[in-house]
């Protein structure tokens, strides 16, 4: 006779315990939820997608939902796991995040002052959920300043050149070579540096 009420209690323990750790996942790492979320937010326009459409603003509840699941940094070290998509996507998902919102951005075409907004908040997103630089695969003692000062350059570099009056001009191929160039050294550079770390 008593195994039905304790069966109950068990139940709602179960279910209050799920709760209170699902409630747990989506408000831990808050800095990062709220800077992924601004940065996906404002890649899709929201002054021209809230008078838009009732599926345009959808889609823009929808982009804000999953970057506020996939903003919080996956602060651990590597392991040996599945290789399906899914699970890469998921453990990727803070480069999948402002890869999309750049690319979402890029074709929105938002005005300057929103476009300045985008390029603020991808360097800070990205400090802020790099293990390299704040994680726990992070060197010990590395200056906290120098990666956010040479993000802060290179994003006013790229904001710049991405503005310049070249597109109409005969030359406009040569810059946007050098540009896909340095990036392409960039990235040589920055993988070489995390496999020899300093020191």
């Amino acid at each position: 006779m008593t195994t039905a009420p304790v069966k109950a209690a068990r139940t709602d323990i179960r279910a209050d315990g799920r709760a209170a750790l699902l409630l747990a996942r989506l408000t831990s790492r808050i800095t990062d939820r709220l800077l992924g979320t601004a940065l996906a937010v404002a890649a899709c326009d929201p002054p021209t997608a809230l008078h838009a459409s009732l599926p345009v603003r959808v889609v823009l509840l929808v982009a804000a939902t999953a970057a506020w699941w996939a903003s919080p940094m996956v602060d651990a070290r590597p392991v040996l796991t599945s290789m399906s998509r899914r699970t890469v996507a998921a453990r990727r998902r803070t480069t999948v995040l402002p890869a999309a919102a750049i690319a979402v951005a890029a074709a929105t075409g938002p005005a300057l002052w929103l476009t300045v907004c985008i390029a603020a908040l991808l360097p800070a997103y990205l400090l802020v959920t790099d293990a390299w630089t704040v994680g726990v695969t992070a060197p010990p003692g590395r200056p906290q300043a120098t990666p956010a000062l040479a993000a802060a350059a290179a994003t006013a570099l790229v904001l710049l050149a991405a503005h310049a009056p070249v597109a109409g001009t005969s030359w406009a191929r040569l810059p946007a070579s050098l540009a896909i160039a340095a990036t392409g050294v960039c990235l040589v550079l920055a993988l070489r540096t995390r496999r020899r770390p300093p020191g």
